[in-house]
C-alpha cells in the first residue's frame, strides 16, 4: 500500500505550517498509523529556507508535547504538486498562490486546511508572527482541531475506498 502524502503550506513556513506538521505527525503516531503517512511542509515564499520554526512555535509545541526542532523550512516546489495527495493551505492567500500555480489537473489535491475544522467559524489559519504568545496558541488549537478532521477524514476514505 502506498503512502498518503501531505503537505501543508503557509507563507514562510516557520509558524503554521511546520505547526501542522508536527501536530499531525504527532496524531498519526498516536494512532500508530505513522508508517502510512509521509508528511512534510513548505511555504510559497523563500524568506526563511533552512531556518527552524519560530521560537514560539517550537515554545507552544514543546509546552503540547510536541518537537518541531528538526523541521527546516523550504520553498514549495513546482514538483510538490505531483508529489503530493493532498496539500493543505493554511490560509486563503497561499491557496490562490497555490492554485494558480498548479496545474489544473491536479487542483483538486490543494484545500484550505481549516476545511476539515467545521466546528471553528474561521476559514484561515491566522499568522501569528508578528502577534503574541496568544496568537501561537490559538494556532495551535485551530491546527489540532484540523488535523483531527483531516485524519479521521482520509483514514475514512481509505478504509472504504471506491
Amino acid at each position: 500500500m502506498s503512502q498518503i502524502k501531505v503537505l501543508f503550506v503557509c507563507m514562510g513556513n516557520i509558524c503554521r505550517s511546520p505547526t501542522a506538521e508536527g501536530v499531525f505527525t504527532h496524531l498519526v503516531e498516536k494512532h500508530g498509523t505513522l508508517d502510512r503517512f509521509l508528511i512534510d511542509s513548505a511555504g510559497t515564499h523563500a524568506y526563511h529556507i533552512g531556518e527552524e520554526p519560530d521560537a514560539r512555535a517550537q515554545q507552544t509545541a514543546r509546552q503540547r508535547g510536541i518537537d518541531l526542532s528538526h523541521i527546516r523550512a523550504r520553498k514549495f516546489a513546482h514538483t510538490d504538486f505531483e508529489m503530493f495527495d493532498h496539500i493543505l493551505a493554511m490560509d486563503t492567500d497561499n491557496y490562490n498562490i497555490l492554485h494558480s500555480a498548479c496545474p489544473p489537473h491536479l487542483r483538486s489535491k490543494i484545500k484550505l486546511f481549516l476545511d476539515y475544522a467545521p466546528a471553528r467559524d474561521e476559514s484561515d489559519v491566522p499568522d501569528p508572527y508578528y502577534g503574541g504568545q496568544n496568537g501561537f496558541n490559538h494556532v495551535f488549537d485551530l491546527v489540532e482541531d484540523a488535523s483531527t478532521g483531516f485524519y479521521d477524514s482520509v483514514m475514512t476514505k481509505v478504509a472504504t475506498p471506491n
